[in-house]
């Protein structure tokens, strides 16, 4: 199985479904996994097949069972398109989200992204040969290979650290993939899930965990050339049970591929 597998959405009366897998598991079925579905159903009827954007809210946690998606276009424009996805599971809902796409068009040009100065993958260690064998290891991370740029993480009894995540990663066992709604997903996927990473780094032994609320991510070019995406994410607060987190990915050549934020609930952890 790989991300394209476990994403896959087929259709049915009244829309789609998706089984979800136990492969994408941290704290029940991943944010940025169910969004990435909620992203291929709407490429289903999308027109335009270039994503833009997406916004979800996650009302509650998933099961792994069959996720139901009723999609609904809100508008379909020569050069942009809106589309609303609702999921839901024995009639409860799941999640409800927004996806923009929009065509490619001549217009003006600028880039001005600042991509962090860091060593290439290849040089670097990857997580599961720094990790102990007694630190915790949700599912989720088999499907992604991490190099690490910063291996102080890693140290036992370490302080707390900047609530800034920077980080190397190729999906597995496939990188990338052809669809162009199943690649954006990669990037969703990281901004989801790192938002917690950083905020781990600035609390090391919390006793609060932090699903997402809800994650938007802008998506600016095409990645299926680049394997390896380098992903910046920082959580520059938290206050009063919610905790915001902002996020960048890069490909291999330094250009911003895409970039969005998560907010993030305090729960009690276990």
């Amino acid at each position: 199985m790989d991300f394209e597998t476990d994403t896959r959405v087929e259709a049915r009366e009244g829309g789609f479904r998706a089984n979800l897998s136990r492969a994408w598991e941290i704290w029940g079925p991943n944010g940025g996994y169910l969004a990435t579905i909620a992203l291929r159903a709407a490429g289903n009827v999308a027109r335009i097949q270039r994503p833009a954007a997406i916004y979800c809210h996650f009302i509650r946690t998933a099961r792994f069972d069959w996720l139901d998606l009723v999609v609904s276009p809100v508008h379909l424009g020569r050069n942009a398109e809106s589309i609303r996805v609702s999921a839901t599971q024995d009639g409860e809902p799941v999640l409800e989200a927004l996806v923009r796409t929009a065509a490619h068009l001549p217009g003006l040009e600028h880039d001005e992204a600042s991509v962090p100065e860091v060593p290439p993958p290849e040089s670097l260690l990857t997580a599961d040969e720094l990790r102990r064998p007694e630190d915790p290891k949700f599912a989720f991370w088999n499907n992604i290979e991490e190099r690490v740029i910063d291996t102080d993480r890693f140290r036992q009894g370490r302080a707390a650290m900047p609530a800034y995540w920077l980080e190397w990663y190729r999906f597995r066992p496939t990188a990338t993939f052809a669809d162009p709604f199943v690649d954006a997903g990669r990037s969703l996927v990281l901004i989801d899930t790192l938002s917690w990473r950083a905020v781990w780094l600035r609390h090391p032994e919390p006793a609060y965990i932090a699903p997402s609320l809800d994650v938007a991510v802008f998506f600016h070019r095409p990645a299926q050339h680049s394997p390896w995406l380098l992903a910046a994410q920082r959580s520059p607060v938290g206050a009063g049970g919610l905790i915001g987190g902002t996020g960048a990915v890069f490909d291999r050549e330094g250009l911003l591929v895409a970039s969005g934020g998560a907010q993030l609930l305090c729960v009690p952890g276990s």
